[in-house]
């Protein structure tokens, strides 16, 4: 009689959970002006990819729109600012990489571009000074390691630095303004597997 009662009791376990997820899933497509449940879901999985920082609180406003557009074109979709099947798809598969890091790392993070007095243009590795490229001490984080980097987005570990000792890291920016813009920050740097 115990094991029946366990048995059921898992059954009905994995069915409120079947449920849950069903319910989680929110009527698409979500988009600029709408209200309610659907667009706080899309608010949360856009704060857990690192692009959304506002409340959560199911307003598609400004700040939603733009949030959508930035995860849209950092997964190489159309930037439309709608939350159609393929970005839902893309934010569930988003929310779900937290699995996939091997360590997370807390790290005190500055910014540089290839425009700063004394930086070359090239990372150690050869390549162009660009936005996902960051600059690492090889004796914490390898060269070449893929990192990700919530509210700056994945990254390869291609530069080293004078200054990058231990547990620092400086992020690649386009311009000179978006450097300024994050200065220095302690931050929490994945490493993915």
């Amino acid at each position: 009689m115990k094991r029946v009662f366990k048995a059921v009791v898992a059954l009905f376990s994995v069915m409120l959970l079947t449920c849950a997820v069903a319910f989680a899933s929110p009527e698409l497509p979500v988009k600029h002006g709408m209200r309610g449940e659907s667009v706080e879901i899309v608010q949360r999985l856009l704060a857990k990819s690192g692009v959304y920082s506002g409340s959560i609180d199911g307003v598609f406003g400004n700040g939603t729109l733009q949030a959508v557009r930035e995860f849209q074109v950092k997964y190489g979709l159309e930037p439309d600012g709608i939350v159609g099947q393929e970005t839902f798809r893309y934010l569930n598969r988003s929310d779900s990489e937290g699995s996939r890091y091997s360590r997370s790392l807390t790290m005190s993070a500055s910014a540089y571009t290839a425009y700063d007095d004394g930086n070359s243009h090239y990372t150690y590795r050869g390549n162009l000074v660009r936005k996902g490229l960051v600059a690492v001490d090889p004796s914490v984080i390898p060269l070449g390691t893929r990192l990700y980097i919530p509210g700056y987005g994945y990254a390869i570990a291609d530069d080293i630095g004078g200054a990058i000792k231990g547990n620092r890291i400086d992020l690649a920016f386009e311009s000179r303004s978006e450097a300024l813009k994050f200065g220095r920050q302690t931050i929490t740097v994945h490493v993915v597997e």
